[in-house]
């Protein structure tokens, strides 16, 4: 793999800057903190370029990606359109010799992930994920907790999130887009849960139910599932479970609750709790959760490609929660359990 000599010589670009949560405007402020140099922005959408233009003067901008790899000098490109784009797109970017970073889930199937994989090893490419969450303080607090020893070791960990209402009109309730309802946030939640249980995966259970509000959004057929649950069963012995719900009107107090061999660990946005039972009693104790630091990822990137530093986010590692999402999808259409490839 090509070594710079300083980050400021990698050049970097972005593929997408539409308006939602202003991604593209995030990724190339992080990419320059990191101290790479913002290059140039593909985006379809005329009006979003001109917004481009203004956050990040003299930045190149280009209405397709072809003609952004053709024209611009920019090395390193980073991924920010609908999941079902993610796989086309980082192949035509590294077949042309650019390093990627997509957006999060890396690709909608392990097969996806697989050819993209294939296809910077060839090259001699950098392939990453922006699973920036990874450096998230409510992560980084229960990992030294679990850890330190605090709960023993880990045998099970239950993740919830959900609620009743009805999924937004736009891509991320499309089924065909945005791969259901169990990628969007589900796949920064197993990633923290991959995290969390330290083993190889055996295999993977998963149930959908579709049906009561797809109706009432544009998409009809092609609408998010309604309610969906996967189940991961670890070599180790541990296991995990994973629910995101549109129909839940009463969900669980807590984000992730794990459960260890002397205690159990709920992880909340703000604090830890650690629950032990002592001498007859119940010891409750909370802990905060330190601050976040999603800077590291992009930190992380010029580091590789200067110095040679270890990837933190490899394909390798983001592959698995979409191995894990791969097959629950599968296991939930043909009604059992999957084997996985990908330990």
């Amino acid at each position: 793999m090509k070594r710079y000599r300083t980050a400021s010589d990698i050049r970097v670009g972005v593929i997408g800057y539409g308006g939602s949560f202003n991604m593209g405007r995030a990724h190339l402020q992080e990419m320059k903190q990191a101290g790479m140099t913002p290059t140039a922005v593909a985006e379809i959408d005329s009006e979003r370029l001109r917004v481009a233009q203004s956050d990040f003067p003299g930045i190149e901008t280009y209405t397709s990606v072809a003609a952004m790899l053709r024209k611009s000098a920019v090395e390193l490109v980073a991924i920010i359109t609908p999941h079902n784009t993610h796989a086309r797109l980082a192949l035509q970017c590294l077949k042309a010799g650019r390093h990627v970073v997509c957006e999060k889930p890396l690709a909608l199937t392990t097969a996806e992930c697989d050819a993209m994989i294939a296809a910077a090893r060839r090259r001699g490419l950098l392939l990453s994920t922006y699973h920036n969450r990874h450096w998230d303080g409510h992560i980084l607090g229960a990992l030294k907790l679990i850890r330190g020893g605090a709960i023993g070791e880990v045998v099970r960990v239950n993740i919830y999130w959900g609620g009743w209402s009805k999924p937004g009109d736009w891509w991320r309730s499309s089924r065909t887009i945005s791969g259901g309802i169990l990628y969007d946030w589900g796949v920064h939640l197993l990633e923290y849960m991959l995290q969390i249980v330290d083993a190889q995966i055996e295999e993977v259970t998963g149930y959908a139910w579709s049906g009561v509000w797809a109706p009432q959004t544009r998409w009809k057929a092609d609408t998010n599932e309604d309610d969906a649950f996967l189940a991961v069963r670890f070599r180790s012995g541990a296991w995990a479970t994973l629910t995101m719900s549109h129909l839940d009107g009463r969900t669980p107090p807590y984000l992730f609750k794990v459960v260890g061999t002397q205690g159990t660990l709920i992880m909340d946005w703000k604090v830890c709790e650690v629950i032990r039972h002592e001498g007859g009693e119940t010891i409750t104790r909370s802990v905060p959760n330190p601050k976040g630091e999603g800077w590291r990822l992009y930190q992380n990137i010029a580091d590789h490609l200067v110095r040679g530093a270890k990837l933190a986010i490899t394909p390798e590692w983001a592959r698995r929660p979409i191995h894990i999402l791969d097959l629950a999808v599968r296991s939930a259409r043909l009604g059992r359990a999957l084997k996985a490839k990908y330990r």
